[in-house]
């Protein structure tokens, strides 16, 4: 089971640009190459990418969401709604485009860059009274939150580049020169009319081989009687191919970048993983908290209720003079308190709305249709009566090879050993060999001016530029040369330094892997005792507030038989609210501690049914239903039993 979650990872992080390519909100697009230059330039890969604008609009499924100025929400919904529109995500979704850029670059064996972002940790709710810290500060632990980007390191042999080039240069010239001496050219003054002609090719490989074929041709005109032939024209084409034999000999070696910037890749793409889990986790604990405050404010309005109607009733008996008239001041003492209550209670409700819809939207408040509108929770929160957990130490198991953490961590350890032949082979002595080729070829016309002084030229050199291109592919004049340079740095120190550096980093790593390891079984630990611990202080809260609503009944009953009195009322309707707002605020942890478990097991997604493939393309396919006859606010705030099922 564990091998094949870890597969489906990969398989998702190498098919991540398949996600890309569907989706609308980034797209680079090369325009089409133009008819004249483009077959010629193609293979040299001189294009123009243009990349799309960043999208700042909300997708439609917000504004589908809404009826008569209510936003109804279920949780399903608010998930789709962040993957669709939270901007955290959306600035991390660009990471694996980038780091596919720089993969590009090292491909044409150019230096790597620093791509990556930090994670967002996500918003947080107005109010976190009760609410268990430790079940929900896993960023905090030391594995929750990463820098991201992957491994950059320039330090070692220079891969070599790899992308082949080009070359041409042409020159014409037209040149006197006064002669002191007359017998070689046999003139005062040698005029030369001479059109020079190079082109070139060449190209490194990750062998630590380079090879470059040259030709040159060169023709001169001049007024001399002396050439034998005139004008003449001598060229040659050249192949020079050199080798490293220590120092970037090894592919290993000279293909290290781009074997990090794969890794980079696969990095980024855990990055917008990690950074899909910490705001879902965050959405949910918003919307579960929103959930919470809405029900407590229920509690608080049928509170300001019962202490209205205690206190008309007590100016109805003192009136009658079956009460003291210190009872309605009482009456009204308790009913300015619960409205300060339920005043606070509003408060953080339109604070909590405020804080989700600019979670679940790339505009927020700058749209004044959505400032509007009210939310409308859907869900309820649901506490299990029972907790089906598997053993803690398969939960810690399954968390090392599921959470995105420590296979970023991996990926940069494996990345930092694939560095360290860089730095390794910088030690060794730079030695290369070179081959050179060449093949040379001269022809011409007959000197109309000469005096057969130079002698008579030779046929075979007689003709036109097609004799020169014969000569030289028929190798009638070859040219052979090999050699090698060797270059030995003594002390080298820096080199020396570097590799002991990054050894260093290295073990520095592989403890940093571990203590990586240690913290998620840790996260594990305090996640199961945290979530056993809230489903505990639900229940109390529970039964606690049961005992309340029997007080209360009592005591109601004992006042209608003259057995108690209004104060003692008061205090008990007093404690049932309280209990009331308990039980509420114990559900609501046990959501965050829930939360908070299933991102420590790394079970985050499966949990809530997130697809990565919506996550990246930033649509979900899954269309929002809303109820044909909404629930109104009052209808969904007491549609919770208080026994915690919907």
């Amino acid at each position: 089971m564990h091998c094949s979650r870890r597969l489906g990872t990969l398989l998702l992080i190498n098919g991540l640009f398949i996600g890309f390519a569907q989706t609308q909100e980034i797209s680079i697009a090369t325009p089409e190459s133009r008819p004249i230059a483009g077959p010629l330039l193609h293979p040299f890969h001189l294009e123009r990418r243009v990349v799309s604008p960043a999208k700042l609009s909300n997708t439609p499924r917000l504004e589908s969401l809404v009826r008569a100025g209510n936003l109804y929400l279920s949780v399903r919904d608010v998930i789709a709604l962040a993957l669709e529109n939270n901007i955290d995500i959306a600035i991390q979704r660009y990471g694996p485009f980038l780091a596919r850029e720089v993969l590009r670059r090292a491909q044409s064996g150019g230096f790597l860059r620093t791509v990556g972002v930090p994670i967002y940790a996500g918003p947080q709710s107005v109010s976190l009274e009760g609410v268990n810290v430790n079940a929900i500060g896993l960023a905090e632990s030391g594995s929750g939150v990463g820098s991201g980007g992957g491994i950059v390191s320039q330090i070692g042999t220079t891969p070599p580049g790899l992308d082949p080039y080009l070359f041409a240069y042409a020159n014409f010239q037209h040149q006197t020169t006064p002669l002191s001496n007359t017998l070689v050219s046999e003139t005062t003054a040698l005029l030369n009319d001479s059109q020079f002609f190079e082109a070139g090719y060449g190209q490194s490989f990750l062998s630590g081989t380079s090879a470059q074929l040259t030709y040159e041709s060169y023709r001169s005109k001049v007024n001399s009687p002396a050439n034998v032939l005139n004008p003449y024209t001598q060229g040659y084409l050249d192949l020079y191919i050199t080798q490293s034999l220590l120092q970037g000999a090894h592919i290993g070696v000279n293909n290290r970048n781009i074997r990090v910037a794969r890794n980079n890749m696969k990095v980024n793409g855990l990055q917008l993983q990690l950074q899909v889990i910490t705001t879902v986790s965050a959405i949910l604990n918003l919307y579960w908290d929103l959930v919470s405050f809405n029900e407590d404010l229920h509690i608080k309005e049928k509170a300001v209720q019962a202490a209205q109607k205690l206190y008309d009733d007590n100016q109805k008996q003192v009136a009658l003079g079956t009460l003291p008239a210190i009872e309605v001041t009482r009456a009204a003492a308790e009913l300015s308190s619960t409205k300060e209550s339920l005043l606070l209670a509003q408060t953080n409700v339109a604070q909590q709305e405020t804080v989700l819809k600019n979670a679940i939207s790339r505009s927020g408040a700058v749209d004044s249709w959505l400032d509007d509108v009210h939310i409308i929770t859907l869900d309820h929160i649901a506490i299990p009566e029972h907790e089906d957990l598997k053993p803690t130490e398969e939960l810690m198991r399954e968390a090392v090879t599921q959470r995105p953490e420590i296979e970023q961590t991996k990926t940069n350890l494996e990345s930092s050993r694939i560095n360290i032949r860089g730095t390794k082979d910088a030690l060794l002595p730079t030695l290369q060999g070179f081959v050179e080729l060449t093949n040379n070829g001269l022809t011409g016309v007959a000197n109309a001016l000469a005096n057969g002084a130079s002698g008579v030229p030779d046929p075979y050199l007689v003709g036109g530029y097609g004799n020169l291109l014969s000569q030289i592919f028929r190798r009638d004049f070859p040219n052979y040369s090999a050699g090698f340079s060797l270059n030995i740095p003594f002390r080298n120190r820096a080199a020396q330094a570097d590799y002991v550096t990054d050894q260093l980093n290295l073990r520095q790593s592989e403890l940093q892997l571990q203590r990586s390891i240690k913290q998620v079984r840790v996260d594990v630990k305090i996640a199961v005792v945290a979530l056993q611990q809230a489903r505990a202080r639900y229940e109390s809260a529970r039964d606690t507030r049961l005992l309340a609503e029997r007080s209360l009944e009592a005591e109601q009953t004992r006042f209608k038989f003259g057995e108690s009195t209004v104060p003692l009322v008061v205090q008990a309707q007093r404690d049932l609210a309280g209990d009331q707002s308990a039980e509420i605020q114990s559900m609501a942890n046990y959501t965050h501690a829930r939360v908070a478990f299933d991102q420590a097991v790394g079970q985050t997604l499966e949990a809530n049914g997130v697809s990565m493939d919506e996550a990246v393309s930033g649509r979900v396919a899954r269309q929002s239903h809303i109820p044909e006859t909404p629930p109104s606010p009052e209808a969904a705030a007491s549609a919770v039993n208080r026994d915690g099922a919907k």
